[in-house]
């Protein structure tokens, strides 16, 4: 399975995007977890939100949580990301991964040891500025 995102471009403080993770050469099921991180110039890569599709249990980094929503999009094969309320400090490069051994969110707080090697995308550049 491979892992393409989409959505980022340029918005003003206090507005809103939606970022896609669409899967292609497989099909998204329980066997697995699908995580966005984010990484800005000169700063390590962080979690954002996390998605089990084998428990349906979501988890997000006190940043995001209350602005941000993870969901399922079975019809797209994907996993969205709907972010409020966008503050500068949300500028980064947004990069999705998964996860098949244990598909749960448990440890996404730590990306590299989380995430299945060779199962990043490429990411997509959010900008928050007025």
């Amino acid at each position: 399975v491979e892992l393409v995102e989409s959505g980022g471009g340029l918005v003003q403080p206090g507005g809103s995007l939606t970022l896609s993770c669409a899967a292609s050469g497989g099909i998204l099921d329980d066997n697995y977890a699908v995580a966005w991180f984010r990484q800005a110039p000169g700063k390590e890569r962080e979690e954002v939100a996390c998605i089990s599709y084998s428990d349906d249990s979501t988890e997000y980094s006190d940043s995001v949580r209350g602005r941000f929503t993870i969901s399922r999009d079975n019809s797209q094969n994907a996993v969205t990301l709907r972010m409020n309320g966008l503050k500068p400090e949300d500028t980064a490069n947004y990069v999705c991964a998964f996860r098949t051994a244990l598909p749960y969110c448990h440890g996404f707080h730590y990306p590299i040891l989380w995430a299945d090697g060779g199962s990043w995308g490429q990411g997509t550049q959010v900008t928050v500025s007025s």
